[in-house]
């Protein structure tokens, strides 16, 4: 009886073991995998994953500058009278070149009711009003202008804060 309980002790010991092996062995395989795969990613440097890689190529005063290009464009294009087709091709890309302005909320705020100008002259072309769309297109020019001197407030305001902030690093007094 001894001996026949020792057996089943052994196999069930042998048993925990291969079972413990072929844990350690799946999960072994799958890391390894992982490894190789994530690898393959880094490896490529133009894959961008998420949201953060499709915008923001290029500066807040740079995507200003080729916003109020596009409306200009548009401007001239209800001027030389072209058809409402590349009139809304001009605001739309225009609405997509805002999306690069990105500095804080303040200006966010503010590009989203420039955006708001855009997208009533947009309506206002597909509804053959093109004096009203020159108008809208008009005050959305005037609100991307405006953005630049909160780009510059800004600037200035982060010179401000972050002098108290040394001064507190380096325990000097804020003259």
């Amino acid at each position: 009886m001894r001996f026949i309980s020792k057996q089943l002790q052994t196999q069930k010991n042998n048993n925990n073991k291969r079972g413990l092996l072929m844990k350690l062995l799946t999960s072994t395989a799958l890391a390894a995998t992982l490894a190789l795969s994530l690898g393959s990613f880094s490896a490529n440097a133009d894959v961008c994953l998420g949201m953060a890689c499709m915008y923001n190529r290029m500066t807040p005063v740079e995507g200003i500058d080729a916003t109020m290009g596009e409306i200009t464009q548009a401007l001239k294009s209800i001027n030389d009278n072209a058809g409402a087709d590349a009139i809304i091709e001009n605001i739309k890309e225009a609405l997509k070149l805002s999306k690069e302005i990105n500095a804080n909320d303040k200006v966010d705020r503010n590009r989203n009711r420039a955006n708001d100008s855009l997208k009533k002259a947009r309506g206002a072309v597909k509804d053959g009003d093109m004096a009203k769309a020159t108008e809208q297109l008009k005050d959305a020019e005037k609100r991307f202008a405006e953005l630049k001197t909160m780009l510059d407030l800004t600037l200035d305001d982060r010179v401000s804060q972050q002098t108290p902030m040394i001064n507190r690093i380096l325990d000097t007094p804020d003259r």
